[in-house]
């Protein structure tokens, strides 16, 4: 409990100790020579006003401020006719009953809001930064891109960077919500807000701190609850309109019948109190949007950034889930598999290859070079032309060579042999002489087989691939894994055309999500209903365009966010209907008084504590 939640407690004790002494004072008939004297008034105004002066207060202000209607007026206004009536125990007891459910709800948000503040412990305070042999602590905001910094065991890794020296294990739980710690060594990329464990690393600085991985995560963090679900908004406009028509009928409801049908204003005003406290949205307003609070910190101990409660209201209702294959459903390390020469040598058409491929930064490129494992000789290569969605055009030591897919060989005329080898196939010719394929494979990560059956358990009907690779390879990556849909040998632009496509065949609330990581993929990420981005190895092009962000590269999390999102949602719709249903009940029997307002308390009260415990759900995870 913080300061606040300590002082309103002790203020409910005192006020309840007072009341429980007035009461039983009361039925052992002490009070009954002040019982018709305005000493009486006072002594219940005592605990009323050390519960309740709060509320006065903010209904007052927001009267003042033009904000008449909402619960603290209602409140206010229902138990002055209830002293108005010299039902003074009632109004004590609705006034601090409300306060219990006011405490209930902010000890349920704070724990909600703790679990996404846990989040921003990550941010790091200092870097050390070695001057004259000495170790000196800097702002993190004033670290350079290149500056080496040293992390000491135990220290949060202030900035993303690649480790120039040591070797330690990074605990990355805060970010990723996994416990297995990392291995990090010479070489190796390291991002912020991560722990370094037992040994000391030296790090050279890659990103800004205002760019770094930490950085993005502590302003998604703040941001992620201002982005409203639907049935939130819904829920505000309600409320809005709502208060004023039960302010105005609890009125009439106190002066009309009286007039027309005669009798004791009292007993009607009295009513009217009774249907004021009953109508109070307290359980909507405070439980909907603390459901969905409660949904988004569930996701943050996993390691999985919810932008906002709209998003997870979205992924709730997702029945389609389009995967880019690299780098999401695969690795990204390419490895050379097979070198199948026709006409030369092996070496020969992995040499052709190596030099044709030297300047590209792609990773089948990088898997060519490694494969040929020499030095490159730059000065043989040429003028360079790339072919879009089909390959290049090179010259090598004065002669043309084509490196690239079966679309580069049948328009520039090569008579090929097809490869029937699962993977991607660079095919290479020289002068128009065709001169054999490269297959080269992406390895299947660990998991995602496992990632798409736990998708089908918790509802999603269709699993798509999109990938730029050639039909063979793209097919046996869905055999494996079990993917509904593939479509392959795709330009990136092709990407969003398919998604817009897909989108198409979504009928109802079906939504579509699409997961990728790389830079290329942020158009697609825009485009559909729900983008989720890897965080630990993406683009921070697709982070920003993403609407969730899985702060590892594991996609068997997206399973668990639709889980948690569904169920938030369940929680969400069975306090709606429980609050209105209860409340309908009540109310009815408060106008022909039939309830009195310890039924009022608990239709108020009651219920929204009740629904508070039930949000509350929504933090568990399994």
């Amino acid at each position: 409990m913080n300061k606040k939640q300590k002082k309103m407690l002790v203020r409910i004790i005192i006020a309840f100790v007072l009341f429980a002494g007035l009461l039983v004072c009361g039925h052992m008939g002490l009070l009954e020579s002040i019982e018709h004297t305005w000493i009486l008034f006072v002594v219940y105004l005592i605990p009323y006003l050390v519960i309740g002066y709060d509320i006065i207060f903010k209904a007052a202000r927001n009267i003042s401020h033009g904000q008449v209607f909402d619960e603290n007026f209602l409140m206010m206004i229902a138990t002055f006719g209830a002293f108005g009536v010299r039902e003074y125990s009632e109004a004590v007891a609705v006034m601090l009953f409300y306060q219990v459910g006011e405490l209930f709800q902010s000890y349920a948000v704070g724990k909600s809001r703790q679990s996404i503040s846990d989040m921003m412990d990550i941010c790091p305070e200092y870097a050390n930064i070695e001057v004259d042999g000495l170790l000196t602590r800097v702002d993190p905001d004033d670290v350079e891109i290149g500056s080496i910094i040293v992390i000491k065991p135990g220290e949060r890794i202030p900035l993303d960077g690649v480790v120039v020296e040591g070797e330690s294990l990074i605990d990355t739980a805060a970010l990723t919500g996994e416990s297995v710690p990392r291995r990090a060594s010479k070489g190796d990329e390291i991002i912020s807000g991560c722990v370094n464990g037992s040994g000391t690393l030296k790090v050279r600085v890659s990103k800004e701190f205002e760019d770094s991985t930490v950085a993005k995560i502590l302003e998604l963090v703040e941001n992620a609850g201002s982005k409203k679900a639907k049935v939130e908004n819904f829920i505000t406009k309600f409320a809005k309109y709502y208060t004023p028509v039960v302010t105005i009928s609890a009125v009439a409801l106190a002066f009309v019948p009286p007039l027309i049908l005669g009798g004791s204003f009292g007993e009607w005003i009295q009513r009217a109190c009774i249907f004021l406290v009953i109508s109070c949205p307290c359980a909507l307003v405070i439980s909907v949007p603390l459901g969905f609070f409660g949904g988004i910190g569930a996701s943050s101990k996993l390691g999985i950034l919810v932008k906002g409660s709209n998003y997870l209201e979205a992924v709730a209702e997702m029945t389609t889930i389009v995967f880019d294959k690299t780098g999401t459903l695969t690795k990204g390390e390419f490895k050379v598999q097979e070198i199948l020469p026709e006409g030369c040598g092996r070496e020969e058409l992995l040499e052709m290859a190596a030099l044709g491929e030297g300047y590209s930064n792609h990773p089948i490129a990088a898997s060519i070079r490694e494969a040929y494992g020499k030095n490159i000789n730059m000065n043989r290569v040429g003028q360079a032309e790339e072919i879009a969605g089909e390959g290049i055009r090179i010259l090598v030591d004065g002669r043309e060579v084509l490196l690239g897919n079966e679309k580069l060989m049948t328009n520039k005329g090569i008579a090929y042999i097809p490869c029937e080898s699962a993977g991607t196939v660079v095919y290479g010719a020289c002068e128009e002489r065709y001169m054999g394929a490269i297959v080269i494979s992406d390895t299947i990560k660990e998991g995602a087989k496992k990632a798409i059956q736990s998708m089908k358990q918790v509802g999603v009907k269709k699993c798509v691939m999109l990938t730029g690779d050639r039909q063979q390879a793209a097919r046996a990556v869905a055999r494996e894994i079990g993917i509904d849909q593939v479509h392959a040998e795709l330009l990136p632009g092709d990407k969003v055309t398919k998604v817009e496509e897909l989108l198409k065949e979504q009928q109802g609330k079906e939504k579509l999500a699409f997961v990728g990581d790389g830079i290329n993929d942020a158009p697609v990420l825009t485009r559909a209903d729900i983008g989720i981005a890897m965080g630990s190895m993406g683009s921070d092009a697709a982070i920003e365009a993403a609407d969730v962000v899985l702060m590892d590269d594991d996609v068997g999390k997206i399973a668990a966010v639709v889980k948690i999102a569904r169920k938030t949602l369940r929680i969400v719709k069975q306090n709606i209907i429980f609050a209105l249903s209860v409340k309908a009940l009540v109310l009815l029997l408060g106008a022909f008084g039939l309830a009195n307002m310890w039924e009022a308390v608990f239709a108020d009260v009651g219920v929204s504590v009740i629904a508070i415990l039930n949000a509350m759900r929504a933090l568990k995870i399994k």
